[in-house]
């Protein structure tokens, strides 16, 4: 099990936890945020905005879902690895993709995404597929099925279009879940430190839906994103009461 650490900042966080570390000023070589102990040194968890993360691990930077133009990037350490999950504009833009990444910047997307991509980046992309697995830059992928099951929601997210993703870094199992509702894929997950749940309807899952897969698959810790207009506060009282000892994260994602 691994320890997690607290430090000064921005959000009050349960004892012995992490810490939230203030916005990184332009030009910053460093990334700040949530700190979580892995064998191979600190993961820093630095939400970017709805469903855009930049993370830090083992001297590389990782983007999740970058949009909103280099401008939402800026004092942020360029990606080494961009990992992309569905074709929506709220996930996916060529542009800030075009913006961001370096010559040796890798990415790993979906085939749906890759088709979307502009040759220059396209590149730069390794393919996956629900199931898949691999390793980039130290960092062990499995692709993990996003999609919807709800009858009025279907047309939104098909099986097989989109990637969630499990990462591991250094011993951290890392569960990314990208747009989806509670799937069977999800709540069979096994020894997951930290989630990053979506909650918004119509497209994803209700808070409640939420609650109830986090407590079966029971992470260490677990993040809502991609949450606009959805009650975190009600997510969080729902799994603490049905499980004390995962702890709910409410980061600033918007």
């Amino acid at each position: 099990m691994q320890k997690l650490h607290k430090s000064i900042g921005g959000l009050l966080l349960a004892a012995g936890i992490a810490a939230w570390g203030m916005a990184a000023p332009a030009g910053a070589a460093e990334l700040t945020g949530d700190t979580v102990d892995t064998s191979a040194g600190p993961l820093v968890i630095h939400p970017i905005n709805h469903a855009t993360m930049a993370l830090s691990w083992n001297g590389e930077t990782i983007y999740v879902d970058p949009i909103g133009g280099a401008e939402a990037f800026e004092g942020l350490p360029a990606p080494d690895v961009i990992f992309l999950t569905d074709i929506h504009g709220d996930h996916f833009d060529d542009k800030t993709l075009a913006a961001v990444e370096g010559d040796d910047t890798k990415i790993v997307a979906p085939d749906a995404v890759a088709k979307q991509m502009s040759e220059p980046v396209r590149q730069h992309t390794q393919v996956m597929a629900n199931g898949d697995s691999g390793t980039v830059a130290d960092i062990d992928i499995e692709a993990m099925p996003m999609y919807n099951t709800t009858e009025d929601r279907l047309q939104y997210h098909t099986k097989g279009r989109g990637n969630g993703y499990v990462l591991t870094m250094g011993g951290t199992r890392v569960y990314i879940a990208g747009d989806t509702e509670d799937i069977p894929e999800m709540r069979a997950l096994k020894d997951i430190d930290v989630a990053f749940l979506p909650m918004n309807l119509p497209y994803t899952m209700t808070v409640e839906q939420a609650a109830d897969a986090v407590l079966a698959f029971k992470p260490k810790v677990v993040y809502p994103y991609h949450y606009r207009g959805s009650d975190v506060e009600k997510f969080k009282s729902l799994v603490e009461e049905g499980n004390p000892d995962i702890e709910v994260r409410l980061a600033k994602w918007y």
